[in-house]
């Protein structure tokens, strides 16, 4: 199954954005009468009959609509300081879409070495792994957020700091006291970890601090597990 990805899509027609039209008609060669899906990345996905193919605007008739069946029933917030290589937190992005996430939240630290993103270029990738991993709904990438703004928002579910620091109160496993079917925010500091100060901000904002194991791990790699693991507790 191929799908294709088109944010302002509005049934009974459609004409796809300028690069889905160009993959669609100049890299498969699809034509007129031919068909395909299409998801407006908000749950939906419509199985399409193409009456024109331009490579640029490449219009569509919906013969029938469906919800995404690798869509995720929890909300997911993945909260993580970009590391310096820009690269790494790409890989993180796509990773994370793939296995399920609803939000993600660059995060601007004491310890950050990187301080900005690209989030067009960013959201590229996010797209990109929607489609490859036919999921219908495509998460939010926020601009780059400070973190003592970010601890103050309000979130219905669990809130949990990951930190590799002597604990204030205790921490626990993520996979020990999250239930399925709970929203969830996690958040990931920089290389150099979240500072003390901040550890002990997101405590007195009712964040729980969590452990992702005794192994020592790169930011965008405790990023992954910590959504893989909020993965494996809602499909055991």
């Amino acid at each position: 199954m191929q799908l294709f990805y088109a944010p302002d899509f509005v049934a009974p027609e459609c004409v796809l954005p300028e690069e889905e039209s160009a993959h669609a008609v100049r890299v498969l060669r699809l034509a007129e009468g031919d068909r395909l899906h299409v998801t407006d990345g908000r749950g939906t996905v419509y199985l399409c009959e193409i009456t024109d193919a331009s490579p640029k605007r490449c219009a569509v008739r919906v013969l029938s609509s469906s919800a995404g069946e690798f869509d995720i029933p929890y909300r997911l917030v993945m909260a993580v300081a970009p590391p310096k290589s820009i690269d790494r937190y790409e890989w993180f992005l796509e990773k994370a879409t793939e296995i399920g996430v609803t939000e993600i939240v660059p995060l601007l630290c004491e310890h950050s070495e990187r301080r900005a993103i690209k989030p067009e270029r960013e959201r590229k990738v996010i797209v990109a792994a929607v489609k490859q991993s036919l999921k219908s709904v495509c998460p939010v990438l926020r601009d780059m957020t400070p973190f003592e703004a970010f601890v103050s928002e309000p979130f219905e579910g669990r809130r949990f700091i990951a930190h590799c620091d002597e604990p204030i109160h205790a921490k626990r496993y993520v996979g020990s006291i999250l239930k399925p079917g709970e929203n969830a925010l996690i958040m990931v500091g920089p290389e150099g970890d979240f500072s003390p100060e901040e550890i002990r901000r997101a405590v007195e904002c009712g964040f729980e601090e969590i452990t992702l194991g005794n192994q020592r791990l790169r930011t965008e790699t405790a990023a992954v597990f910590g959504a893989a693991a909020v993965s494996v507790i809602n499909n055991m």
